[in-house]
């Protein structure tokens, strides 16, 4: 019986691989459809900060004459987009439209004595265009609000009483300025509204604001604080499904900010609702916008290239420069990366894109895919099937079962989640497997070669290896891509889920099998490693090994902090090939595989090296982790960074050549004294 469910289990491993071939055929279809989806969409928008603006503006002798020529400036530059705030009486008061009083302020102004009752909020226009304009806004902002509001009289212009303390009443959100929107738009620029979820809902006057937004050329909108519009009333007045019919019915979308802390309440359910006529937004923050020129240029390079990025956000502010004695700001720094000497604008236009308002992706999704996935999910659960096989021969076709009545389950419960499992099961398989058959290779050519091999073989032998070993584990690629073939992918409202546990997986895989499954039996193998005794050099080893692989996890993320050089080393590479390759893949992994490789044929130790070679093949299947990373970017990066790798290996080997051969003469001196 037990070797009747061996033979089973052994013959069980032609058929998982016929499975896992099945399914990277099967996602070849789906990838297609998504390079289509990526491929839609290339028009890149430039948006300035006018809140940002004004404040600037606000320092200067002739705030207008500034505001008017910054203005002509960033048109000029290549900025079509001015983001607009919903107004305060802050806002309006540094544009001089009005003037805001205290209490005591007023009271100084009628040269009277203040009430101990009474803290109210005093505003006077400063002429009859704004009053006209202004006034009936201000009014029905703050009785929305039940705040009284009674006309108010300073000198001979007209002005408002609100019955609210300033310093709570100059931050409460009015309507946009419709004044400077009427500016903006003579002046060219689309307008992206910025709207706040800090008022009551009310969708009568949010199907208006948004009929006058599409009739000016409004195209998206951007959120502004923690949540989208409508989400604090939307249990009671559902009030995001009235946003979005809104939205649909004027052509409006919105945009997604790039990494924020935490999305956005209520952003997916609403891009969900839109049909996802989403865009990502990368946001330059004011105390980032004094950065080199070209830095910030290769940062908007980078984002629209590699990240699917459409809108590039520019704050800016003022700042106290003590040492010139001067209020300083940004905008010549900003101009400066977009146009010579960043030249930032020009570099995007050569990959491809354009300037215009950001659209959002079309996304090809045939109702055929789904059938296509479920062979994708089958032959996933045989790739995973086959990395048990390679440790626990009997468990092959339970593993195999298991796997297939797990994935049904998890597919009825939580789908998504089945998806990402598979994918992070798959992402981790096809590496581990792939340097397991190089370990075993390289020791059935020892074991058919009782002498050592001639360097040339063994070098031929070692590229061999490398390639065939890079190749199947980019056969974890197809899966990936299939599984996770969403757009809620490619805007990040979704992500890959297990990073760390990919980036350590195979790694602890493939030290489990150098230890432990090169020799007669594991038992045998484990009671010698357990037997040894502990030194203080084992102990050193171990705490460096732990401190390099936390160094290492924190790398895998967007946090990771970067060493002394590495971002100008980051940058010529990206402008020497034009995509970047991964330091870890051709400086490290790939060289320290050919080489350990190569060493391998002739000493059973270098087998060890192994370990940490297998990081390079695991960073090549996470390259395509990235889905808001466009596929055929990350294919470029992984074959360079096999490239680059490869010849950096086969200086290694020279080195080792080198140094082997020193050893072989002068060993046997050294011996002797």
């Amino acid at each position: 019986m037990i070797r009747s469910w061996q033979r089973w289990n052994n013959a069980s491993r032609k058929w998982l691989w016929v499975l896992v071939i099945v399914g990277i055929l099967a996602s070849v279809p789906v990838i297609a459809q998504r390079v289509q989806t990526e491929s839609s969409a290339n028009k890149v928008e430039f948006v300035f900060n006018y809140r940002g603006l004004v404040d600037i503006a606000s320092y200067q002798a002739d705030p207008q004459a500034y505001l008017d020529e910054q203005l002509d400036r960033l048109k000029e530059a290549g900025v079509g987009t001015m983001a607009m705030f919903e107004s305060t009486l802050d806002e309006l008061s540094k544009t001089r439209r009005i003037m805001v009083f205290s209490s005591v302020e007023a009271a100084k102004l009628n040269g009277a004595v203040i009430t101990e009752n009474g803290n109210y909020t005093y505003l006077a226009f400063t002429n009859a265009e704004n009053e006209a304009q202004l006034k009936p806004m201000i009014e029905a902002a703050f009785r929305k609000l039940d705040v009284p509001v009674a006309n108010w009289q300073y000198q001979d212009q007209g002005g408002l009483v609100i019955g609210m303390g300033m310093e709570e009443a100059v931050i409460k959100p009015l309507p946009l300025d419709p004044i400077a929107f009427a500016m903006l738009r003579e002046k060219g620029f689309t307008i992206l509204p910025r709207l706040s979820d800090n008022i009551p809902y009310d969708q009568e006057e949010m199907d208006q604001e948004l009929a006058f937004f599409a009739e000016n050329g409004v195209t998206r909108i951007l959120f502004d604080g923690e949540a989208v519009k409508g989400y604090t009333d939307n249990e009671s007045k559902n009030s995001l499904q009235g946003f979005a019919d809104s939205l649909k019915k004027h052509g409006i979308g919105i945009a997604a900010i790039e990494n924020l802390k935490a999305p956005q309440k209520g952003f997916n359910k609403l891009a969900y609702l839109i049909d996802y006529n989403v865009v990502r937004l990368h946001s330059l923050a004011d105390t980032e916008a004094t950065q080199e020129k070209a830095t910030l240029a290769d940062r908007f390079v980078l984002a629209t290239k590699d990240r699917n990025i459409r809108m590039v956000y520019l704050n800016a502010s003022a700042s106290k420069d003590l040492a010139k004695a001067a209020i300083t700001n940004p905008i010549d720094n900003l101009i400066g990366s977009l146009q010579a000497p960043g030249k930032a604008i020009e570099r995007i236009e050569n990959n491809g894109f354009e300037l215009g308002q950001a659209e959002a992706f079309t996304i090809h999704d045939a109702s055929w895919q789904k059938y296509l996935k479920a062979l994708v999910v089958l032959g996933g659960v045989a790739f995973v099937a086959l990395l048990i096989s390679f440790f626990l021969p009997s468990l092959t076709l339970a593993a195999f079962v298991l796997g297939l009545i797990g994935s049904a389950g998890l597919y009825v419960l939580k789908p998504v989640l089945m998806e990402q499992a598979l994918a992070l099961f798959v992402a981790i398989s096809a590496p581990t497997i792939a340097m397991i058959l190089a370990i075993r290779k390289v020791q059935e050519l020892q074991e058919k070669h009782s002498t050592l091999l001639p360097g040339g073989r063994r070098l031929t032998h070692t590229i061999v290896l490398f390639i065939k070993t890079s190749l199947l584990s980019l056969t974890a690629v197809p899966f990936v891509i299939a599984l996770l073939n969403n757009i809620t992918y490619s805007l990040v409202l979704n992500q890959f889920r297990g990073v760390s546990l990919l980036h350590l997986g195979p790694i602890l895989l493939i030290a489990i099998y150098v230890f432990l499954y090169r020799g007669n039996s594991v038992w045998e193998e484990l009671r010698k490693w357990l037997s040894m005794p502990i030194t203080v050099l084992w102990v050193a080893v171990a705490a460096v090994l732990g401190i390099a692989a936390l160094y290492y996890l924190s790398r895998t993320g967007n946090a990771g902090t970067l060493l002394p050089g590495e971002a100008a080393f980051r940058s010529f590479l990206e402008n020497a090939f034009g995509v970047r390759p991964r330091n870890k893949e051709f400086l490290l992994a790939h060289p320290l595989f050919i080489v350990g490789l190569f060493a391998a044929f002739r000493y059973r130790w270098a087998m060890f090296a192994m370990i940490i070679a297998v990081m390079g093949q695991l960073s090549m299947v996470d390259t395509f982790a990235h889905i808001h990373t466009p596929a055929v970017l990350s294919l470029i990066r992984d074959v360079l960074g096999m490239g680059l790798g490869l010849v950096m290996g086969l200086i290694a080997v020279l080195v080792w050549q080198i140094i082997e051969r020193c050893w072989d003469k002068w060993s046997p001196r050294l011996l002797k004294l």
